[in-house]
């Protein structure tokens, strides 16, 4: 065991150096970890720009500042004192994040594959896994009993700045991902026609195309959240939070509807829902149009420069008739025609 000093707290050491939607498909294996080790501190390896998220968790002690271009490892980790009494891989499934943990010397390391000591039974890692049962799959071969559909946070005490709104957010990190500007402008106009109140979200650096939908759409300036910066954790909790319904590609925003119960339609591309979709409810709307014969789970480039093919088959009514799906099963008695 790990030399550790009289009352010092045992830790526990979660690597997932990832995006906002890494972080949310985690939650399940972070409240496992947190209802299993009670007494321990958890400690999430991060980036320090999700550090308002990983507090709104309420299942992290301490995030340690960790991250690299990508989706890569990071080079290194700032951990300090006695090694960690366990040690957690959610980044990846190879040498490469193992050996990062490695170095720090655990007690235990719970990782896919793992080959140290020879002979170590580990559990074997599956392409064809959702994000969210993965990872789940691995604590619960570990003997943590951890739940997929445990997926939820609590919803901000601040009020929304828009409460009500549908929320459309065209941005995406790839380009691949991103459903084009002029439809969600489409989509946008004919909800404003229809009498609901629309806000476009931007992360940073996404502002151009996020004022370009509101003002095709018709909308005010004021319609715009975020784009020169990210719009700040708390205030787009709040909004995803008390928001009608939530329009969005294949990216974070997407996971943190599905985490606050808010309806959302969300538009996939290069990879399958099957992979990163919302979990089985008639709140959620999956779109997605792949070609029979193309790869089943990953028929384009996640991370192209262009539009994806798949994402392109869905047009601007099909994306109506969706949010009017999920606002019918979110609320019965109203409808919305468009």
């Amino acid at each position: 065991m790990s030399a550790r000093g009289a009352g010092t707290r045992p830790r526990v050491l979660v690597l997932r150096a990832l995006g906002l939607g890494d972080l949310l498909t985690a939650v399940p294996c972070l409240r496992a970890l947190r209802r299993s080790m009670p007494a321990h501190e958890i400690v999430l390896a991060a980036p320090a720009r999700l550090a308002a998220a990983v507090a709104a968790t309420g299942l992290v002690d301490r995030l340690l500042p960790a991250g690299a271009p990508g989706r890569a490892v990071p080079a290194g980790l700032a951990w300090t004192g006695p090694p960690p009494e366990v040690a957690v891989d959610l980044h990846g499934n190879g040498p490469a994040s193992r050996g990062l943990l490695q170095r720090l010397r655990p007690d235990r390391l719970l990782a896919y594959g793992h080959p140290h000591p020879p002979g170590t039974a580990a559990p074997e890692w599956r392409a064809d896994e959702h994000e969210r049962e993965r990872w789940c799959r691995l604590l619960n071969w570990y003997g943590i009993d951890a739940d997929p559909a445990d997926l939820r946070i609590p919803r901000p005490p601040c009020p929304s700045p828009a409460p009500g709104a549908v929320v459309l957010h065209p941005g995406a990190d790839a380009a691949a991902r991103r459903w084009p500007p002029e439809r969600f402008a489409a989509v946008a106009r004919a909800l404003n026609r229809a009498g609901h109140r629309v806000v476009v979200t931007a992360g940073a650096g996404e502002g151009r195309p996020a004022r370009r939908v509101a003002a095709e759409a018709g909308l005010p300036p004021g319609a715009v959240l975020g784009g020169a910066d990210d719009v700040p954790f708390p205030r787009l909790c709040a909004l995803v939070g008390a928001a009608r319904c939530v329009v969005v590609g294949d990216t974070g925003l997407a996971h943190l509807a599905t985490a606050l119960g808010t309806p959302s339609v969300v538009l996939f591309g290069p990879v399958a829902p099957r992979l990163w979709g919302p979990p089985p409810d008639a709140r959620h709307r999956v779109l997605w149009h792949p070609v029979p014969g193309e790869d089943p789970l990953r028929p384009g480039d996640a991370h192209g420069t262009v539009p994806d093919a798949r994402l392109l088959r869905i047009t601007a009514q099909e994306v109506l008739e969706a949010v009017e799906q999920v606002l019918d099963a979110a609320t019965p008695p109203a409808r919305s025609r468009f």
